[in-house]
């Protein structure tokens, strides 16, 4: 009909348009509109040690809060689950996160459950000489008005960077590994390290490996 308006979309119709895929939506904070936008960050660095060896001190999940700028703690849950407590952007933030894939000397690839959206790789691939390269990929959500969110997407830039250079930094100065997972995760199925027959899923109960590896590891 000429002259009339379009009935503006209800707070409904956008929630239901949005999903943690979605490259851009609309969260209400403060009353206010801003923006969500899942920013990528890709890095790599060479290490001067086997792939094993850095594939293995990887693996070492709690031991994160020694090389990664603003993570609190991080506690291993069982083989697939963590729990993350860090600051990020002068906010304290806390979630949980599984592994749906993970490979010896390949790959690890996990994604957030609860609190903030993130997810991503790691792969490992041998440099020659007995060196490794590492390339991490994230992917995470940002908020706030456009005008800064690249110099949020800045800040996390050069975090990752800086993550990657002080492990580098410390599995290169200790020379070998504090402990290692040689299990395999793909989707819901877990093979439990040093054998392929045995495999179980995600709700079978396990004992975190942080716990295995310090019983087992040669370390005090």
């Amino acid at each position: 009909m000429a002259g009339s308006s379009k009935r503006p979309r209800s707070k409904r119709g956008e929630a239901e348009l949005r999903s943690p895929a979605a490259v851009l939506g609309w969260a209400s904070t403060n009353n206010q509109s801003s923006k969500l936008i899942m920013e990528t960050i890709e890095k790599s660095i060479e290490v001067e040690a086997p792939v094993s060896t850095v594939y293995n001190q990887w693996t070492q999940f709690e031991e994160f809060p020694r090389f990664m700028e603003g993570v609190e703690e991080v506690k291993q849950l069982g083989d697939k689950r963590m729990f993350w407590k860090a600051e990020v952007g002068g906010k304290h933030k806390e979630w949980e996160a599984e592994i749906f894939e993970q490979i010896p000397d390949q790959r690890i690839a996990w994604r957030s459950m609860t609190g903030a959206k993130n997810s991503g790789r790691v792969n490992f691939q041998p440099a020659g000489s007995g060196a490794t390269r590492i390339t991490l990929t994230m992917h995470y959500e940002t908020e706030g008005a456009l005008e800064k969110i690249g110099d949020a997407l800045g800040v996390v830039s050069r975090r990752v960077e800086g993550d990657l250079r002080r492990f580098k930094e410390f599995i290169e100065s200790s020379g070998k590994e504090t402990g290692g997972w040689r299990g395999e995760i793909h989707g819901r199925q877990v093979q439990p390290e040093g054998s392929r027959a045995a495999t179980r899923t995600e709700a079978t109960p396990t004992e975190p490996r942080s716990k295995r590896i310090r019983s087992s590891s040669k370390n005090p």
